[in-house]
């Protein structure tokens, strides 16, 4: 990792040690690119984003989605490694599972994030399967055990953030703290419990982990504020595919509207050529430098 590369990961390290901040989820250099533009202080990126940009679907259960139709490994990282080297902030990749079920290969993840230029990473308990849909406890932790050994191996900064998708395949509030509270035990930097969306089960989350709490907005319409979560909290706040699925809703539309009507109001909406252009031109004075 080089000296500017690193001084990135260690900004991003120190932003959660105290207060709140947003960091909001991108799929492609173009995104992440115009988040960087918005002065958030890191970006990071979004599976489900990256996937529909490629035609695919998101990780899902195999009974929904099969194999060989998720986006692979080398797939997701060459996607990050793009990003990274565009943009002049801090860069957290969405690493869904580790690509694997053996801590082995979550490690060998994780060393491959970091040298695609990820300061930051998650890793989940999803499996996949109905049947068994988030690994055992001790073998969800076993796996951020290991990858916090090849981050400590590295030598270089990086936020390890331990996932549990408990809320969303049905299980409790009380399991869910209990796996957080082990990954963190185990070296996660930061847990992460999407699901949680109310002020209640946030407070509750934020009072009984031992550790920095990420929560996720946008997957449904929510009162919540940056503000409010800030006052209950959390330490950091993403927004997952949210904005992936807002740009894909417009595409959707706009295409309805072509095929359907013939009309050509949704163009109303763009963003001119030049003002593109603009965003899109490197230049020496971009955020994070």
């Amino acid at each position: 990792m080089d000296g500017a590369r690193r001084e990135r990961a260690q900004r991003f390290v120190e932003l959660h040690r105290e207060g709140c901040f947003l960091l909001p989820n991108a799929w492609d250099v173009g995104s992440a690119r115009v988040l960087e533009a918005a002065r958030f202080p890191a970006v990071a990126t979004t599976s489900a984003g990256v996937a529909f940009s490629l035609g695919r679907p998101d990780h899902d259960f195999f009974a929904e989605q099969a194999p060989e139709d998720r986006v692979d490994r080398e797939t997701m990282l060459r996607r990050v490694r793009e990003i990274a080297d565009e943009i002049r902030v801090p860069l957290s990749a969405d690493l869904e599972d580790g690509y694997g079920e053996a801590p082995e290969t979550v490690a060998e993840t994780i060393t491959m994030a970091l040298a695609a230029g990820a300061a930051g990473g998650n890793i989940e308990d999803f499996t996949g399967s109905r049947e068994r849909p988030l690994y055992a406890p001790e073998s969800a932790a076993d796996r951020i055990r290991a990858a916090r050994a090849a981050v400590d191996a590295s030598g270089e900064p990086f936020v390890l953030v331990g996932r549990t998708d408990g809320l969303l395949v049905g299980g409790t509030l009380d399991d869910c703290i209990a796996r957080a509270n082990a990954y963190l035990a185990a070296g996660a930097d930061c847990a992460f419990v999407p699901g949680a969306a109310d002020a209640a089960t946030i407070g509750t989350l934020v009072r009984e982990i031992d550790g920095p709490l990420n929560v996720v907005m946008g997957l449904t319409g929510n009162a919540l504020t940056l503000d409010s979560l800030r006052e209950l909290g959390v330490r950091r706040v993403t927004v997952g595919g949210s904005i992936a699925r807002a740009m894909y809703g417009h595409l959707v539309a706009a295409a309805r509207e072509l095929a359907d009507k013939g009309t050509f109001s949704y163009a109303d909406a763009q963003i001119p050529q030049d003002e593109l252009n603009r965003l899109f031109t490197p230049s020496a004075d971009r955020p994070g430098t």
